[in-house]
């Protein structure tokens, strides 16, 4: 006798328990990580989740997160579907799941930090700094830490022993806040942050001044979860790189996000990045 056909109810229950099948098919969580408030960030990713929804035609959501870690921890997980991810972020959820990055900021691949330094203690190079005292910004900072420590092992300075006091400031103004009041020797900080400083005229030049500039390094991506669909992850992806300032809901989006177009991203791009965070002993700390 042939196997008698399931029922719908079973059919539906055997459709909840398995896991991903109706959130796949039901709706696209996205989320990013904050530098402000939930509301702002709803407002912020509000055109993002009108384009997709309507490219994708599937229902989007934006999640807001607390901080980074959660979402790192989010997508790493397979909670989310697709993330707005800092450097340090993303090596986070790198190490829970195989998520991918699909695509980034134009400039993203072009972030450098600064080396700056007092202007009157006498150090106008990197070998200057043996024996001075030195910051960083915050310990998860890829511009303000991770890359900037990266460079130096690179070139023969180990932070942690040739410093005479390594302090972290735990942000790129308060590094240069400190490098020109004295309290430390020199420091490091994203070009961007700099910039911004020199732009709001919170910094005098006669008080500091750049000793060096990083090799460029990727930054900032959008990922993709572990295990999403390929078919998903290429519409996505196709939808993201499609944006064109030329039509005007588009233009919104990536004004929201900041930059004049997206470009495509690869994990090979964040390798020196993960190789920082593990020779700082960052990877052996959950998200």
């Amino acid at each position: 006798m042939g196997a008698r056909p399931m029922k719908p109810a079973c059919l539906l229950l055997l459709l909840v328990l398995l896991p991903g099948v109706t959130h796949a098919a039901s709706v696209l969580r996205l989320s990013a990580i904050p530098d402000e408030g939930p509301n702002e960030q709803q407002r912020r990713y509000a055109p993002l989740v009108r384009y997709l929804s309507a490219t994708l035609k599937q229902k989007v959501q934006f999640v807001p997160m607390a901080d980074y870690s959660s979402v790192a921890e989010a997508l790493g997980r397979g909670k989310l579907d697709l993330a707005w991810l800092g450097g340090f972020s993303y090596v986070q959820a790198s190490q829970l799941g195989a998520i991918r990055p699909i695509a980034q900021r134009e400039e993203d691949p072009q972030h450098t930090s600064v080396f700056i330094a007092h202007a009157d203690n006498g150090v106008a190079h990197l070998k200057d700094l043996k024996g001075k005292t030195f910051a960083f910004g915050a310990q998860t900072s890829a511009a303000g830490h991770l890359m900037p420590r990266h460079f130096l092992q690179r070139d023969g300075l180990r932070p942690d022993t040739d410093f005479r006091r390594l302090r972290y400031s735990g942000s790129h103004e308060v590094t240069a806040l400190w490098v020109a009041s004295g309290k430390v020797d020199a420091g490091v900080l994203g070009s961007a942050g700099w910039q911004r400083l020199l732009d709001s005229d919170k910094i005098d030049l006669n008080d500091v001044r750049v000793i060096a500039t990083t090799p460029a390094y990727s930054e900032y991506n959008w990922s993709v979860r572990p295990g999403l669909a390929w078919r998903v992850r290429q519409k996505l992806s196709q939808a993201l790189l499609a944006l064109d300032r030329r039509h005007p809901e588009q233009r919104e989006v990536l004004d929201a996000l900041q930059t004049q177009r997206l470009i495509a991203a690869q994990p090979e791009q964040f390798q020196a990045l993960e190789q920082a965070a593990r020779s700082a002993g960052m990877l052996d700390k959950k998200p």
